[in-house]
């Protein structure tokens, strides 16, 4: 007896068999959004003396790398809240900056390719939203969007005492215990592999990366010498999750690292920008003790297994 597929109904019905949910997507709901779009797999080569490299320079221009020769993207952008790294930008043209970015990134990313942008949103009188502003501005560019992850801090967050009004109603203050982690992709949703790399991510992994809420700690900032890191496993997550093994993950706000030593972890390929020379030296000072130790895990296992 043939089974009929579900189709999509009311909002939250569970069922999931040969589901066809083209009513939905047509519906005016998605009218004005970015569309998919059926264009071919190309990927360009990124010139081998660039990949593993950090360039001193604005990532408003990347023109070290080839149009559709990155695979992810992943990056935490600077917040321009007076950090003595950043620029004392107005909101618009913050938000002009960073769009000049996710346009050269948009051109670097292979069609299919993926975005992963981790923000955390600002003050309180009043507050800013940054990720949907971002979100606007990705879509503009062309973006699709995948989702969001709420990036839970828990215990690590910082011990704020900044109550507001304290055990009363008058002006009761939020403290943020969460960022952000914004998901796009290029073009389509689906990246084809026509080299036949291998994936790397077990069947645990995949379980855990695939929900919408991921707790893990901070990392401190005295600890890595940057003012605003990013743990090494956030993008680690997103690299297993979103690239095959040996492919090129970009990060135009490097910062201390993070990024590239998630990437060589995972035995992928890293290029990143940024702007700050000091951040540059100690952002290589720690890839370079990383791939040392690594060199001594090699070798240790070898030796182990004479």
């Amino acid at each position: 007896m043939k089974r009929n597929g579900t189709k999509t109904s009311s909002f939250g019905t569970p069922g999931r068999v040969n589901h066809d949910s083209s009513p939905f997507y047509n519906s005016r709901l998605y009218e004005g959004l970015p569309e998919e779009k059926k264009v071919p797999y190309v990927e360009n080569p990124v010139p081998e003396e660039f990949l593993n490299k950090i360039f001193c320079k604005t990532s408003e221009n990347m023109e070290e790398l080839p149009d559709n020769s990155v695979h992810l993207m992943v990056t935490s952008p600077p917040y321009n809240v007076g950090k003595y790294y950043d620029r004392d930008l107005s909101l618009e043209q913050y938000r002009s900056f960073l769009k000049r970015v996710w346009r050269e990134v948009h051109r670097v990313l292979v069609p299919g390719g993926r975005a992963c942008i981790n923000v955390a949103n600002l003050g309180r009188k009043p507050y800013i939203p940054l990720h949907l502003y971002i979100v606007e501005d990705m879509q503009d560019v062309g973006f699709l969007m995948r989702g969001e992850i709420i990036w839970n801090k828990a215990s690590s967050a910082s011990p704020s005492t900044a109550w507001g009004s304290w055990l009363s109603a008058a002006n009761p203050t939020l403290r943020d215990v969460h960022e952000y982690i914004l998901v796009f992709s290029k073009d389509m949703f689906t990246r084809k592999n026509p080299h036949g790399r291998e994936n790397t991510i077990n069947r645990e992994q995949f379980l855990e990366y695939t929900k919408s809420v991921w707790t893990f700690p901070a990392e401190q900032a005295k600890k890595v010498g940057h003012p605003a890191p990013f743990p090494v496993e956030l993008p680690y997550r997103l690299i297993q999750l979103y690239t095959f093994k040996g492919e090129v993950v970009l990060d135009p706000f490097m910062g201390s690292g993070q990024t590239g030593i998630a990437a060589l972890k995972s035995e992928r390929y890293y290029v990143g920008y940024e702007v700050n020379e000091e951040y540059v030296n100690l952002a290589n000072r720690r890839i370079n003790e990383f791939k040392s130790f690594l060199a001594q895990q090699v070798f240790f296992k070898e030796w182990a297994g004479n």
